[in-house]
């Protein structure tokens, strides 16, 4: 059975960072990417967080798409939204084991060490070094946990 190329990235997965600074993106993440781009994978310094985000030839295309047929040349907010996505993410080569090498500036943002964790949220996912994701998955499961409540006061 094959993955659609706009299936979204989903769960939470264990990994590692290699002495050569490579990483192994978890098979079900390796499919979606690979339906939309074969040996390929978009990485960025997440803006708001101490992780990484990634993202398939999809999102991209959408994006530089949306950006195109909206962008009046040399509008702030405009240029602001394309270097956020298009000059600051990196297009990595992804091997045939589904290895990629993260860039040295990528790992010290990230901190990552040696465990690194891969979380889906839809149409990207995040590398997170795993002892500093701990207390985020605590906040996020908390955070889900409230609005889940809410929504279940209001039926």
């Amino acid at each position: 059975m094959g993955v659609l190329p706009n299936a979204p990235f989903t769960g939470i997965v264990s990994g590692s960072l290699d002495k050569k600074a490579r990483v192994c993106i978890p098979a079900q993440f390796r499919h979606i990417l690979a339906a939309q781009s074969p040996h390929s994978v978009y990485i960025r310094k997440a803006l708001l967080t101490p992780s990484l985000e990634a993202f398939g030839a999809s999102v991209m295309q959408r994006f530089h798409d949306a950006q195109s047929e909206s962008d009046p040349f040399f509008i702030g907010s405009h240029d602001a939204a394309a270097f956020a996505l298009l000059a600051l993410s990196q297009e990595l080569a992804v091997d045939d084991t589904g290895r990629v090498r993260i860039p040295d500036e990528f790992i010290a943002h990230a901190g990552l060490t040696e465990d690194v964790t891969f979380v889906g949220i839809g149409r990207r996912f995040e590398i997170w070094d795993t002892e500093r994701f701990a207390p985020v998955l605590r906040e996020r499961i908390e955070a889900a946990t409230e609005q889940q409540k809410r929504q279940a006061e209001k039926l």
